[in-house]
């Protein structure tokens, strides 16, 4: 594997030109529960739970269950959740497969990206697995969750009802008893402050551990990767070691890999290889600091311990989108009522008006309003999650487009044909519905994109907004993602410390964690980028990267089993195959 990389600036560097909005995600949950001192070690049979996850996607052969198993944080991380002293994934498997994981052929163990929970695996798990069966090869996919999304709260989601959910996140109601406690503040999580890169691969290393205690069937069977920041979060497992002396190698984090595999990432210990993929104008601290003095700040609550932004994408802002996906899950093509429901804050119509204005004048006076239209389920998701709609490229994804009624450019917060922002809105032209008070406007899916009665939307320009090469990923797919796991589409709490850590990476106390460097280059490595994506371009041709055409960053977990040129998805083909080769 060739591991040269384009260092040049940094990634907040590389981002700087032209940018003008930061986006920012991360909201917060709190799961019910006094905070608590650290639990002992694990042990007995209590110390690991597995539950089967009901989900309405179509039969493919892929059973789901949720896996929870205790590992304490060390004593120093102080009080914190009883919940947060276990680690959580999603594994899928094929259900006429071993049920043992130790008796799978491969197990392929994934790290989200920032803005991710374990739930954003979803399409791209079950249609690997499924795919490696339909070839006589029995896989797993373990789909991982970081430690602090312990503190979500899925109650009003789990009930599987949008209204409901809308009432116990915004209104105070209860739902089986139970009534949400409300977003947390910094002072709640002080525990986080030494949530970062090292505890990270820790985390990664104590679960395969405890689930796979045989090194030898580690070594030959896991494949170990990503999606965007857990392809950087990959390469410092790789080079770890684990047992604090360098001279044996059995615990090396290379040794616990049979080989790596990047999703529109690399593996690499570099941020310079992710430029525009973290969210800019969150809370997180000027990294001309020092390591000393960050942590400092972060211990004392004086740094935010998790990024957030005022508005658009914070604790009460991003449940919504699993709202959003449960609306769509339940009434696709009915109309919807959730934006014109939520509470009246500034933080909800700031955010409303950022991600539904078609220029400046509307973005500053409120009118149109997005509660002036009428909407399906499916294209209020289409809204919050398209490239052509939503303005931020890390959250994009390519799942159709609007229908129903007359459609007009969205020039804001960028200009429709202006690249000076592709990294951080994207390159594709965004739409917005064009009539207020007018016709239901729908969605329409990926695959009915460029069909017989497609009115063939343009630009102003007269550039069309998009064709079937550029559409990829099935809303209903995304809506069962994000709407139905009991493990998050999206992160909500993430660790300001594991940005900094990385941030950091040439001071002392980062560095020191790079005790097998060559591990980086160990395993064989796959490398799968979205061809429209983040990194599109940019990564150097020796890593020899699988292309996805047409998708965007969130496309390469999303795309759906069977593309519009009728070929099998390229990155669960391209997973499948890697896991069926030899090492």
């Amino acid at each position: 594997m060739n591991t040269s990389r384009s260092k040049g600036s940094s990634w907040r560097g590389a981002a700087n030109a032209g940018r003008t909005w930061r986006g920012a995600a991360l909201a917060a949950l709190l799961t019910a529960g006094a905070l608590t001192a650290a639990a002992p070690q694990a042990q007995g049979e209590n110390a690991r739970t597995e539950t089967p996850v009901a989900s309405t996607h179509p039969a493919d052969g892929v059973v789901e269950s949720v896996v929870r198993v205790k590992v304490p944080l060390p004593q120093s991380f102080g009080a914190r959740p009883a919940a947060c002293d276990w680690l959580s994934y999603l594994r899928y498997r094929a259900a006429d497969g071993p049920s043992a994981s130790a008796d799978a052929d491969r197990i392929l163990v994934a790290q989200p990206g920032i803005l991710e929970g374990a739930g954003a695996f979803d399409s791209v798990a079950r249609d690997t697995v499924a795919q490696a069966a339909a070839q006589g090869r029995h896989i797993e996919f373990w789909a991982l969750d970081r430690r602090s999304n312990c503190l979500e709260d899925p109650t009003g989601i789990a009930s599987g009802d949008q209204h409901t959910a809308v009432d116990y996140y915004y209104r105070g109601k209860a739902v089986g008893g139970r009534t949400f406690a409300g977003f947390v503040g910094n002072d709640q999580l002080g525990w986080m402050a030494k949530l970062g890169i090292q505890q990270t691969v820790r985390d990664e290393y104590d679960l395969l551990t405890a689930e796979l205690p045989d090194p030898t069937l580690r070594k030959n069977k896991v494949l170990c990767g990503g999606h965007s920041l857990g392809g950087v979060i990959t390469g410092y497992f790789a080079a770890a070691d684990f047992d604090g002396n360098p001279a044996t190698t059995a615990d090396a984090g290379q040794n616990q890999c049979a080989g790596y595999f990047a999703l529109d990432t690399t593996i690499s210990t570099d941020l310079a290889d992710l430029s525009g993929s973290i969210p800019d104008d969150t809370n997180l601290p000027d990294i001309g600091l020092g390591y000393g003095v960050v942590q400092a700040g972060l211990d004392s609550g004086v740094l935010p311990r998790s990024l957030s932004a005022p508005v658009l994408l914070n604790p009460e802002t991003m449940t919504l989108l699993a709202i959003a996906g449960l609306g769509a899950v339940q009434n696709p093509g009915g109309e919807s009522d959730l934006l014109s429901t939520l509470p009246s804050n500034v933080n909800i119509e700031t955010t409303n008006r950022f991600l539904f204005s078609k220029d400046a004048a509307t973005f500053l006076t409120g009118s149109p309003s997005v509660k002036d239209f009428r909407l399906t389920n499916d294209a209020v998701l289409g809204a919050l999650m398209d490239d052509n709609s939503v303005p931020l490229a890390f959250l994009q994804s390519s799942v159709g487009f609007f229908d129903g009624g007359p459609i007009i450019d969205k020039n804001f917060p960028a200009t429709n044909g202006s690249s000076d922002n592709s990294l951080l809105f994207g390159v594709e032209y965004k739409a917005i519905p064009a009539q207020p008070h007018g016709p239901l406007y729908t969605w329409r899916n990926y695959d009915r994109v460029g069909a017989a009665d497609d009115p063939g939307y343009r630009s102003a320009d007269g550039t069309p907004f998009t064709n079937a090469s550029k559409e990829v990923t099935d809303i209903h797919e995304l809506a069962r993602s994000m709407g139905e796991q009991p493990l998050d589409f999206t992160e909500q709490y993430f660790p300001t410390k594991l940005v900094t850590d990385l941030e950091l990476a040439t001071s002392p106390q980062v560095k020191q964690l790079l005790v097998h460097p060559g591990g980086l280059t160990a395993n064989p490595t796959l490398t799968v980028l979205a061809g429209d994506g983040l990194l599109a371009g940019r990564v150097p041709a020796g890593l020899n990267p699988v292309i996805a055409p047409g998708y965007q960053h969130l496309d390469v977990l999303t795309a759906a089993p069977v593309q519009n040129d009728g070929r099998p998805e390229v990155v669960s083909s391209s997973l499948a195959a890697f896991a069926a080769s030899p090492k």
